[in-house]
């Protein structure tokens, strides 16, 4: 009989563990396939969710999509909130499921990164889009950025099992910028969510694009550029008062860069019909709701070709250990197959003309690639230019 009473013990203890698991394990979602491989993958949104047209939708849709090719078991998870707490919590569920490689889109998830990575030393991350300096700052505070000298930031994350990649942004800001002007557009702006070095590589990229060709066109006189940042990465009434102004005074096209910032120049544009280039993914879909036609490109980051060549080091390639312990910086990787790079504008939606078309486009990437044409990927100080730029000071919000 009290061999009895302790195995009725053990199940309602495993029972009420079951449950407080599942009462923290935030949303989640696993697809029909159950998969037959002895890897299993759980994908784990920022604080959005898998449906935002940008980081997460991207991330979550090459994971499946990967997974259900090769047949491996793969779900998501969405934090509770938006907290490092959350986000931490949705990595002790994943692997209290079983779950051995975490896919983690944003730099937000630096300090999760410094939390987990040495308690799960049999688990594989895949971090994307997080330098060194986020998980520097995560790990000591602003007093990184004070000297970052002073600090080594592979003692605060385990680099025997974590994958970072962060991306030459100046490359397809470069070239949404080269192509409005060729486009005929001549009076630019770029709104930044926050400055931080991600949106300050778009936003430089941009410039020198737009300023390249400008020059060879012998058009500099005739193009503008309005500069800013809004201070934060969403949108807002003083933001889209902002846009409100340049369209007004003759902005035809914004390079919305930062989260759902983009609603604000949206809003403004739709009023005028004014235009907006997306960014990180395809954001055609999102931001033509506001008016048909409203998107012109968007310079992405491939987070799939990240995804796709992360899983196959994994579980296929045998090259998982060639890529850990390193920042990797993805660019170009290919002047002829444009799906193979990690920046890039979309073939499909960017609305092309007669004055440049995909061909144009194709060569200019290949003139980067070959080194012919340079984009300078720093974030030190704006670069000089010959058209005319307006810089805001200070922040909009």
């Amino acid at each position: 009989m009290k061999k009895c009473k302790k195995a009725v013990s053990i199940l309602l203890i495993a029972a009420m563990l079951v449950l407080m698991l599942s009462g923290c394990s935030g949303k989640s979602v696993a697809t029909e396939n159950t998969g037959s491989s002895e890897y299993r993958v759980c994908m784990i949104t920022d604080a959005g969710d898998i449906t935002d047209q940008s980081f997460n939708q991207t991330t979550y849709e090459a994971c499946r999509d990967y997974c259900n090719e090769h047949n491996i078991d793969f779900t998501y998870k969405k934090p509770d909130g938006d907290t490092d707490y959350a986000r931490t919590a949705m990595v002790d569920v994943a692997v209290a499921e079983g779950y051995n490689i975490l896919v983690m889109p944003g730099y937000v998830f630096a300090q999760t990164v410094v939390d987990t990575t040495f308690k799960y030393p049999d688990i594989k991350f895949i971090v994307l889009d997080m330098s060194a300096g986020d998980i520097g700052a995560a790990a000591v505070g602003n007093a990184y950025y004070d000297d970052p000298d002073a600090y080594n930031v592979a003692d605060y994350y385990n680099t025997e099992n974590t994958y970072l990649a962060i991306y030459q942004e100046a490359i397809p800001g470069y070239l949404a910028g080269y192509t409005a002007v060729k486009l005929g557009y001549r009076h630019l702006g770029f709104l930044g969510g926050q400055a931080v070095p991600g949106v300050m590589r778009y936003g430089y990229g941009y410039v020198q694009g737009i300023d390249v060709a400008a020059k060879e066109m012998g058009i500099t006189d005739d193009v503008t550029i309005e500069y800013a940042y809004g201070g934060q990465f969403y949108g807002s009434t003083e933001i889209t008062a902002a846009m409100d102004t340049w369209y007004s005074n003759g902005t035809e096209v914004v390079f919305a860069c930062g989260g759902g910032i983009f609603t604000s120049a949206a809003e403004a544009a739709a009023k005028v019909g004014g235009k907006i280039i997306g960014v990180d993914s395809d954001q055609s879909p999102t931001i033509d709701a506001y008016g048909e036609g409203m998107t012109i490109t968007s310079a992405m980051k491939s987070l799939t070709a990240t995804v796709n060549s992360m899983l196959n080091s994994i579980i296929y390639d045998g090259t998982w250990e060639e890529h850990v312990g390193k920042v990797e910086n993805l660019g170009l990787v290919s002047k002829d197959d444009m799906s193979l790079n990690y920046v890039g504008l979309p073939e499909d939606t960017t609305q092309w003309n007669d004055d440049f078309g995909l061909e144009d486009y194709k060569k200019l990437v290949a003139d980067i690639f070959d080194g012919k044409v340079e984009v300078n990927n720093s974030t030190d100080e704006m670069p000089q230019v010959s058209v005319k730029l307006n810089v805001r000071q200070g922040t909009i919000k």
